[in-house]
């Protein structure tokens, strides 16, 4: 009687195991479930959704930074939304990279403005403003002038840049004018030269007082850079004079 307790406790023990633990394994390895589609979720929120769905999140960083993307915010995931894949998997969810990469300023000088976005695109800057400026020469139309932060500087992606572009304008039949250079920084001497060879005259002469600035160096002038004057228009000029007057 005893031999045949012990073998019906077996057998029973047997039955439990196979229930318990046998039967659920055999069970979940032949189930699937949907994938649901977290992206534009907070990372935390799509956790708890694949969590739900019997599936694990783990982050995956992108490739590149992305300047107008939140940090925490799914941007895609692996497997894809509706994929149907065992419990327990693991999905992939793809972050924003957390730190933003730097990279050398390209040169943009001469290059036209749609050639200049796509150069700053590539590193993710930020086309802030550009403004234009009369040229004298057609093959300066469009092309750009100069950018507020100088080539090789190193600058972090989202950064933001302005930019001069050439404008061509056709001068009037009958009217000859001609572009006003640029000779801020310069002597009096050599403003003086730069105007003359451009077809211009020097007009007034300001003097301004200052113990930081270098004497007879020009720091103001009317018309303003690049813009168009009439052949022989007068240019007034403020220089530094290191004598209180």
């Amino acid at each position: 009687m005893k031999k045949i307790w012990i073998r019906v406790l077996i057998v029973f023990a047997a039955v439990v195991v196979i229930d318990r633990l046998v039967l659920p394994f055999y069970t979940s390895s032949g189930s699937q479930t949907t994938v649901p589609d977290v992206r534009n979720m907070p990372y935390e929120d799509a956790a708890r959704v694949l969590k739900r769905s019997g599936l694990l999140a783990q982050k995956s960083y992108n490739f590149r930074y992305l300047p107008d993307a939140p940090p925490d915010v799914v941007l895609d995931q692996v497997p894809a939304a509706k994929s149907t894949v065992k419990p327990g998997r693991n999905v992939y969810l793809v972050l924003n990279r957390l730190d933003k990469p730097s990279y050398p300023m390209p040169e943009l000088g001469g290059r036209s403005e749609a050639e200049a976005r796509q150069a700053l695109g590539r590193i993710g800057m930020v086309v802030d403003e550009v403004q234009f400026r009369a040229v004298s020469s057609a093959e300066e139309d469009g092309r750009v002038l100069s950018q507020s932060v100088p080539p090789n500087v190193t600058v972090k992606t989202g950064s933001a840049v302005s930019l001069i572009v050439g404008k061509y304008e056709v001068e009037p039949e009958g009217m000859k004018r001609v572009v006003v250079p640029e000779v801020l920084g310069m002597s009096l001497d050599q403003a003086s030269s730069a105007i003359i060879r451009q077809g211009l005259k020097v007009g007034k002469v300001t003097w301004e007082y200052s113990s930081m600035l270098v004497p007879n160096t020009v720091i103001g002038q009317k018309p303003s850079v690049n813009s168009y004057a009439p052949a022989g228009q007068a240019v007034d000029m403020t220089v530094v004079t290191g004598d209180k007057r």
